[in-house]
Parts: C-alpha cells; structure tokens; sequence
C-alpha cells in the first residue's frame, strides 16, 4: 500500500483547487489574483508605453486620458511601471516561496522521519532563525550578499525556510507510523523512496497552503527591501521602488506613492484571502461547516 492509496485519486493541485472553489473567500482571492498575474503577463498589451521612458516634458503629470495614473518625476507613466512591476514582483515572491518550501519542505520531512539528533539539530536552528523578524533577517541577508534580484530571492527564501520546515515536520511523525510505511521498510524501500514518494504526496497540502499564506509576506518584504534601496537596482519598476522614488513628491504628486501602495495591498488581501480558505477548507475540524 502506497501514500497515494490515501489519497482521492487527484493530485494535491487539483484537490486544493476543489477546496478553494468551495470557499467563497478563497474562489474571490483566487480570482483577484489570476487577474494580477494575467495583467503582468500581459503588460506590454494594457500598457503600450515603455515603463523606463522619461519624458521631461511630463513630468508630475497627474491622472489624465494620455496617462491614466499620472508620471512620475522622470515623466514615466505610472500606469505602465505599477503593470511591469508586477512582474518583478509576483516573480520574485514566486521564486523565493518556491525555494524556501523546498529546502525547508525536506528539511522538516528529513527531521521529522529521522527524529532523534538529526531532529534535534535541524529543529534547533529553525527556531533559532525564527527567533528574527522576516524583515530584519532579509535585510541582513542582502546587506551581506548586496542588491539584485538573485539575491533578493534568497534572502527571501532564508527568511521562510523555518515555518516550511515545521509544517512539514509535524506530519511527518504521524505518516512515518503509518501501516503503510512499516510495510515499506519491510520490503526494503530506501529512506529516500519511503519520504519521497510516500510521505511527501501525504504533506505536500499543508505546504501548498502555507506557501500561499507567506506569498503574501514575501511580496511586502520584496516591497519593503526595495523602499529602503535594497531591493532590485533601478530603472527596473518595482512597487517598492515605485513609492520610495514618489516618497519626496508624495504631498505635490501624491499618486506616485498611492497607486503602486494600492497594488501591494490588492495583491497582499486577495492573497490572504486565498491562503485562509485554503486553510480552513483543508483543516478537518472547518471542513464540514
């Protein structure tokens, strides 16, 4: 008997996205935020001017036909840069949770299916990382390693490592014990084989919904580096970038700082949204409510 005998017969993908359309709150953050990744992928269609083209004689230019949420101090269309900047953001969110859930993902899987000393070792150092804010680490990690993208992504991704790794622990000492898992060991199937294929098809839930969740953290943390001038280097737009550089016009111009804020937030609720009624749809004392 395999891990996918305990499964409906669908992949974890697929079985989120039933719960999630279950979930009023959930199906309204879902739809939110297909509708931001699709005006980022498609930027250059809704926005038919270059988001890095100054044009001096526009400049501080507020809301108009010609320029639907202004120009900034270089005369750049705000509306172009907010839907390019998307990209940057969404990216690297996706990016850095993608590689914190698989190196936390298998740290936590590794702990909790050893236990003893490799537990003990594993779980100290998460709490240790855990004992930081988010920011705080974040910013230290790319003090250290220095402005870009790349690095911006795992500074990122260290800050989230610890909550993926204890998520994936705590299943992980309840499947291990499972009828299942015995009768694998019994026919000779590595450790790796047995976590791998076994365990992990069994928490890869949990992880997706919390990956969801920290999306969200990972998003204003990229946002909050970039203000402070650590984030990705300019001309490139990011929302981040976007108010830091509107920041000095704020009372003058005061659509440079609101527009690219009110795109964090949007981003920032639909996601939470989305992460909660994953949640709670697949939290078995909610899911019958």
């Amino acid at each position: 008997m395999t891990a996918l005998a305990l499964l409906p017969g669908i992949s974890p993908l697929r079985r989120l996205a039933r719960l999630c359309w279950r979930r009023k709150a959930a199906s309204f953050g879902a739809a939110v935020t297909l509708l931001v990744v699709l005006a980022a992928v498609f930027a250059p269609l809704l926005a038919h001017q270059d988001p890095n083209e100054q044009d001096i004689l526009a400049q501080l230019t507020p809301p108009s036909a010609e320029h639907l949420l202004g120009t900034d101090t270089f005369g750049r269309d705000v509306w172009s840069r907010i839907l390019h900047g998307a990209r940057i953001s969404l990216f690297i969110g996706v990016a850095s949770i993608a590689l914190a859930m698989a190196i936390g993902g298998l740290l936590g899987l590794l702990a909790g299916y050893r236990g003893g000393r490799t537990d003990r070792i594993i779980m100290s150092v998460m709490d240790m990382m855990l004992s930081f804010p988010s920011l705080v680490m974040g910013l230290l990690v790319v003090a250290v390693l220095g402005p870009s993208m790349g690095n911006l992504i795992i500074a990122i991704a260290f800050t989230a490592v610890a909550p993926f790794a204890r998520i994936a622990r705590a299943p992980t000492l309840a499947i291990k014990q499972r009828d299942f898992i015995e009768a694998g060991r019994a026919l000779g199937y590595s450790d790796a084989r047995l976590m791998l294929r076994h365990i992990l098809p069994n928490i890869l839930d949990e992880i997706l919904v919390l990956g969801s969740l920290w999306l969200a953290t990972a998003i204003r943390t990229e946002a909050s580096l970039s203000f402070i001038g650590l984030g990705v280097r300019p001309p490139t737009a990011t929302w981040g970038g976007m108010i830091r550089d509107g920041f000095e016009n704020m009372l003058d111009a005061p659509w440079l700082v609101i527009f690219p804020s009110i795109a964090i937030l949007v981003v920032m609720i639909s996601l939470n949204l989305l992460g909660d009624g994953l949640r709670d749809a697949t939290d078995p004392k909610l899911r019958n409510e």
